[in-house]
């Protein structure tokens, strides 16, 4: 059985958002939000993996499955990786790192990602949309994903590059969103290699999967999911959800 686990990292101890998976959205937690949606994907199981008990606890109450990791890992994807290890024994072909701070984020869009990542084409898939404006283009806060076609509904390409800043280059860059598809394999894999120079600098993970030659796609979708890094990402999250409930 090809199987899937969608595995959300989340913590309290955001820099910029302190808190940030526990503030309300049309009085419900931010991280009850992503893990409904979650749910609603074709997943087979679907977990939070956290270091704080404030979290599992919310989880909990939902009737939801949240484990309490260690506090001392480096990255979210490390993170992911210490549940797919010990409490799902490695067992998933597919694992979905659904960052915990995308509210709106479509139960479709994650389907999108887990339906081509059974094909079995590339050992991480990812999504991005379109950037709608300059200044997101000039904004550091929005990851870009670079690459060299127009990217399309149900097609995906090789990523070339993730860039914060303007790219200014002749690649085509959109909206990156915060959704990874590993096979077991390349999960294993990614977790043992060292943080790379340029994950450290642009403080972007996947970079070091890109330095140490692991293959990477994008898919496009039409949705553009917002991730919630600043109080003024929080407000206007809440003012989208509100007017779409």
């Amino acid at each position: 059985m090809n199987k899937t686990a969608i595995i959300i990292p989340s913590r309290l101890n955001a820099q910029r958002l302190p808190n940030k998976p526990l503030k309300l959205i049309n009085n419900k937690e931010m991280i009850l939000h992503v893990y409904e949606a979650a749910l609603k994907s074709n997943a087979e199981e679907v977990y939070v993996a956290t270091p704080d008990q404030k979290i599992i606890d919310i989880i909990k109450k939902f009737g939801g499955n949240g484990v309490l990791t260690a506090t001392n890992h480096e990255t979210g994807t490390d993170r992911v990786f210490e549940v797919f290890e010990k409490n799902l024994n490695s067992n998933p072909n597919i694992i979905i790192n659904l960052q915990g701070d995308m509210p709106n984020i479509h139960p479709e869009t994650i389907n999108d990602l887990i339906d081509y990542m059974k094909k079995g084409e590339c050992e991480i898939g990812t999504l991005a949309s379109k950037l709608t404006s300059n200044s997101e283009l000039e904004d550091e806060n929005i990851v870009k994903v670079l690459v060299k076609e127009n990217l399309e509904k149900g097609k995906f390409v090789k990523v070339l590059d993730f860039v914060r800043i303007n790219p200014k280059k002749e690649f085509k860059a959109y909206h990156h969103i915060g959704i990874y598809g590993f096979t077991n394999k390349a999960l294993s894999r990614y977790v043992g290699l060292k943080r790379s120079n340029l994950e450290l600098e642009r403080k972007l993970e996947q970079l070091r999967a890109m330095e140490n030659g692991m293959t990477i796609h994008v898919g496009y979708v039409d949705s553009s999911p917002l991730s919630v890094d600043t109080e003024r990402d929080l407000n206007e999250i809440k003012k989208i959800m509100e007017e779409n409930e």
